[in-house]
């Protein structure tokens, strides 16, 4: 992790480096150097917000009777695995689904609520751009964009929130291959997974599960306060209307598989900023400062976290079977 955090901070450097030397850009370093401190203390006190809750949503899907200390170690490990290798999410996915079963938890269980988990820490932002969105077309929020501009995306992502919805209905059409061949059997096991994790996510938030509600909001709520607090450290923000939407698609960018979505991410924000009439370089320098704490912070204590979890899986025997109870889930009705 050590190596990938040296990269990371490469990529940072070399990611600087291409908005100085882009025309326009040439005093994005200027506002940088030239950041509040006092502002740039809140965007951290932000990105610790940020963090913690979502160490309180991961207890809260996975199980609460895992102890703070555990649940703490396990989720921000994910994100330093998020941040440093380049695999759009599934890196964290996949480590905490590791830790969970070497924890005692059961494989069906760990699936099953990991698609829960990666649903309700992404639907954040899905309902946002909807709510955002629809709001800014009607003229609810201050925005200089075209009504069009925020009511595709928002269209788009109401057919992606139905979409995922509607998921366990179309899944429970799949056949069971308990007896076929192997890809059968694993096509199978992923349907399976996926139905029982929406179903979960969805039964969660109906049962006002507050842990993972509030986990959930505030994991994207500190962020996009995070980038505002960034702005004021270095010029006045957009208006809010273009704010929250340069906020909401400029994140799309995370979606190209290089670490942290270094490049991807900036680069979408920094357009989505522009593109709404927001000064270049003020953005650029913002995005940067941003970034670099939202990086740097989950990949360094996520390191401490990964070592710390390691001795724990080593000291304790089954520091997450006792979630096992919690695994039943209500049958799919007919």
């Amino acid at each position: 992790m050590i190596l990938r955090l040296l990269q990371l901070a490469v990529l940072g450097g070399l990611t600087l480096a291409v908005f100085s030397a882009v025309p326009g850009l040439a005093d994005a370093r200027q506002h940088v150097m030239g950041a509040q401190p006092r502002w740039l203390v809140l965007v951290t006190l932000l990105q610790l917000g940020s963090v913690v809750s979502f160490v309180v949503v991961f207890r809260g899907v996975f199980c609460r009777r895992l102890s703070w200390r555990f649940s703490a170690q396990v989720a921000v490990s994910e994100q330093a695995a998020n941040v440093l290798v380049p695999a759009g999410g599934g890196a964290g996915l996949a480590l905490g689904a590791w830790a969970l079963r070497r924890g005692g938890m059961s494989q069906d269980h760990i699936a099953r609520r990991t698609v829960a988990f990666f649903l309700l820490t992404s639907s954040t932002n899905f309902f946002a751009v909807v709510v955002v969105g629809a709001l800014v077309a009607v003229g609810l929020l201050p925005s200089h964009a075209a009504p069009a501009l925020a009511a595709v995306p928002a269209g788009l992502a109401a057919a992606t929130i139905a979409l995922t919805l509607a998921l366990p209905r179309l899944l429970r059409r799949v056949p069971d291959a308990r007896g076929g061949g192997r890809l059968r059997r694993l096509l199978s096991a992923s349907a399976s997974a996926l139905d029982g994790g929406v179903r979960d996510a969805v039964r969660l938030v109906r049962e006002g599960h507050g842990s993972v509600i509030a986990g959930a909001w505030g994991y994207l709520i500190f962020d996009i306060a995070s980038l505002w607090a960034a702005f004021q450290a270095v010029d006045t923000p957009p208006a809010v209307g273009v704010f929250l939407l340069a906020y909401l698609l400029g994140q799309l960018g995370g979606l190209i598989p290089v670490p942290g979505g270094i490049g991807g991410t900036d680069g979408a924000l920094v357009g989505a900023f522009a593109l709404f009439g927001a000064p270049l370089a003020a953005a650029a320098a913002a995005v940067l400062i941003y970034r670099a704490l939202q990086l740097g912070l989950p990949a360094l204590l996520g390191i401490v976290a990964f070592l710390r979890l390691q001795l724990t899986l080593k000291r304790e025997d089954a520091p997450a079977a006792d979630c096992e109870p919690e695994v039943a889930v209500a049958p799919a009705s007919a």
